[in-house]
């Protein structure tokens, strides 16, 4: 009992300096002494026993003291206050913002008018020839590249003339680019400029085309033609603007195109040429839709793309009326196997002369080749197919393309090598 009385005892000189001082002085019939290693006889009062015994903690696990205060003059580095909290209506404000700005729209944007068949036309309209063609490409900077383009051995340009060369250059960045291609032959520069506006709200572009006079010809004057656009590209629709000149006159037009459902979209274009004073008009509509469907079963066109974009099937109904021409076209695109087989349809009817032409595409993407084929309501075939020559980026592409039209009893075969493309 002695021992915990001088354990208790030292920790009280250390904690309670006040109290010894006190214990020193006070009576000592009350008191009770404990010896020490060193033989000093200290008192210490009763009640500093008892209430060691009933503590479960020494006076040793007490919190620290408090710092003492800075000197008078001494400057202390305080954390900066805390902003207001905002009142409930600026909190509703900015979280109505956010929403609004992350949250998709309510209809997806269809694309530009003049892209609306792209997608079929791409597979419909194969790049078939005779002869021998070479693209050489050339990246001269992250921003600028070359190409050399030979056609050798060909009757399709016309003219009289079996060979031909251009020259393209082309400098494109983040806002846009810039395009142009020389002729010799043609002694003609044709190009092309796009550039982005507004935050990419809008978008200008200029297409021309200049050929040298050729008085050996009996060309009295060039065939020269500049035109002029701006696309305008809305949260659910886009509209283009057109002024230029086409054969010898002036020409204006504009399009519109607006998605009315997560599905459908209504367009229509207007033209007006000067030279014959032909006013001209085409309309269209578009459904895209999910072969799979979604999980919810809508089918939508936001899902479509979602799903096209990760490689989920879809397909996509486009039809068309010219009223110049006074031609009704359906084009239909579907895709069979993701990022592997892909078909395409189209026909196009006149209503007053009841003639039609009807078209039939595949698309058969391999891993490292495409084979497209084309077969039209005459008989003809159409086929292109490209092969890479090495796994490394940049790897020579060599292609072969052939025509055969039974009808005519005509037949084409060409092949070609893309260099650095």
């Amino acid at each position: 009992m002695n021992f915990f009385r001088l354990v208790h005892l030292k920790n009280t000189v250390t904690s309670h300096p006040d109290a010894l001082l006190v214990s020193k002085v006070s009576s000592r019939k009350n008191d009770q002494q404990c010896s020490t290693d060193q033989g000093r006889t200290i008192t210490v009062y009763p009640s500093l026993f008892h209430s060691f015994v009933s503590s479960s903690k020494t006076s040793c696990e007490a919190p620290p003291p408090p710092p003492p205060p800075l000197p008078p003059g001494s400057s202390q580095m305080e954390s900066p206050p805390l902003p207001p909290a905002p009142v409930d209506g600026e909190q509703d404000d900015i979280a109505a913002a956010a929403a609004s700005v992350s949250a998709p729209s309510i209809f997806p944007n269809p694309g530009l008018y003049e892209l609306a068949t792209m997608d079929c036309k791409r597979i419909l309209n194969l790049d078939t020839h005779d002869g021998f063609r070479v693209d050489i490409n050339k990246q001269l900077s992250p921003y600028m590249a070359v190409v050399h383009n030979f056609w050798l051995g060909t009757s399709m340009l016309g003219e009289g003339r079996n060979k031909t060369y251009s020259f393209v250059t082309q400098v494109a960045d983040e806002q846009g680019f810039l395009m142009a291609r020389y002729d010799p032959a043609r002694k003609s520069i044709d190009g092309r400029i796009h550039r982005a506006v507004l935050g990419g709200l809008a978008t200008l572009k200029a297409q021309f085309n200049t050929t040298a006079v050729d008085s050996t010809a009996g060309d009295e004057q060039s065939n020269d033609q500049l035109l002029t656009e701006v696309d305008i590209m809305g949260g659910t629709w886009t509209a283009n603007i057109k002024y230029g000149s086409m054969g010898g006159g002036n020409m204006c037009g504009c399009n519109y195109f607006q998605s009315i459902t997560k599905n459908w979209s209504l367009g229509g274009e207007g033209m007006y040429i000067a030279v014959n004073r032909a006013l001209l008009s085409n309309y269209t509509v578009k459904y895209n839709g999910n072969i799979a469907g979604s999980s919810d079963g809508s089918g939508d066109e936001a899902t479509t793309i979602a799903d096209a974009a990760a490689g989920g099937q879809s397909y996509s109904v486009v039809t068309q009326y010219n009223t110049a021409q006074q031609m009704l076209s359906v084009h239909y695109k579907r895709v069979v196997t993701p990022k592997r087989v892909t078909l395409a349809a189209q026909i196009e009817l006149s209503p007053m002369s009841l003639e039609s032409q009807v078209l039939f595409g595949a698309e058969f993407q391999l891993t490292r080749s495409k084979i497209g084929i084309v077969v039209d309501g005459e008989g003809k075939i159409q086929s292109v197919v490209e092969a890479k020559l090495g796994i490394a980026p940049g790897s020579p592409t060599l292609s072969f393309a052939a025509e055969v039209d039974h009808f005519k009893d005509q037949m084409r075969f060409g092949y070609g090598l893309n260099i650095g493309g």
